[in-house]
């Protein structure tokens, strides 16, 4: 049985990759600073390490202790907004500290690494689909530190013989169980479940774009998907010497109005969102083509936006944020 490192395992994502890698038969360990994430979260029993991944002997130490196989590497900083006004921080945190982890990993001779990306490497594609080998033209320094991110893990597959498997999200969402929710600000489907608690219209964030009804596209995965296909990525680096790329969406582009109406559905009531002025790099469409990952890995969404804010807004009301 192999024992996989989950970094961010106490957050949104990472709590369910604990799960999904606990019911594949294999054992877990947590490493998160708990900046974000929730103890709570944390399955009963699971290992946890109080420690940053920046903190390369805390890092190894775990390593060692817990006879770690693999590390899953989730933890960062994500807010693309937030990274163009703090760039530097971004950098420190996400480039810096993913290279502490990676010494770690050598120092101790942990070979098997899963990569949390992002499609935000893309930027604004020239085309949708978006496919793996498109240009990577980042929109902000949270993207250029996940391209970094990138060349770290595969320099590292080259030099010290890791077998990876990068992971390039699309909009992630919804919950596989009540107490794993999206809390976050900056996701929009907890940000209209935000503004409606407040009594507030939720906003539309420009209605000018080129696509249907002149709101932003993107390409919504329900997180009980991701986490399987973190799942099969590591089993992909456990039984070859692995260096590849996916994406992990469904394919399918849901316009901003479209979730909006969704959730309005769901919960039985008019949303009516207020239109505000763009946001800075947003792209007017994001889409994922997804035949590489379910080619080599067998791996295929199943849940539809409907189903990922239905089960967002169940998470929502069991688990109301402070």
């Amino acid at each position: 049985m192999t024992t996989w490192l989950i970094t961010g395992g106490a957050g949104y994502i990472g709590s369910h990759v604990v799960r999904a890698l606990q019911d594949s038969g294999r054992k877990v360990v947590v490493l998160d600073d708990f900046s974000s994430g929730l103890e709570r979260k944390v399955p009963a029993g699971v290992p946890i390490v109080r420690a940053s991944v920046a903190d390369r002997a805390a890092v190894a130490g775990a390593l060692r202790a817990h006879r770690v196989d693999g590390v899953i590497h989730l933890a960062a900083k994500k807010a693309a907004g937030e990274s163009v006004t703090m760039p530097l921080y971004y950098y420190r945190e996400n480039v810096g500290g993913m290279v502490e982890l990676l010494a770690a990993m050598n120092d101790v001779g942990v070979t098997q690494f899963v990569y949390s990306s992002s499609a935000a490497v893309y930027g604004t594609p020239s085309a949708n689909p978006i496919y793996e080998d498109a240009q990577l033209a980042p929109d902000s320094p949270y993207g250029e530190t996940k391209v970094v991110g990138e060349w770290l893990t595969r320099n590292a597959g080259l030099a010290d013989g890791v077998s990876w498997v990068a992971l390039r999200y699309f909009n992630v969402a919804g919950a596989a169980s009540d107490d794993l929710g999206d809390n976050s600000i900056n996701n929009l489907i907890p940000m209209v479940f935000r503004a409606l608690a407040l009594g507030e219209r939720p906003q539309i964030f420009g209605d000018d774009y080129p696509t249907a009804d002149g709101t932003c596209i993107r390409d919504y995965i329900h997180v009980a998907d991701l986490a399987d296909a973190h799942v099969v990525a590591a089993a992909r680096c456990e039984s070859s010497r692995s260096a590849e790329i996916f994406n992990v969406g469904r394919g399918v582009g849901s316009s901003v109005r479209e979730v909006m109406d969704t959730i309005g559905s769901v919960i039985g009531r008019d949303v009516e969102p207020e239109v505000v002025a763009r946001r800075v790099g947003d792209p007017p469409a994001s889409t994922a083509a997804t035949d590489r990952i379910e080619k080599a890995l067998g791996w295929r969404a199943t849940h539809d936006l409907r189903a990922m804010v239905a089960s967002a807004w169940s998470a929502w009301q069991a688990f109301p944020p402070n």
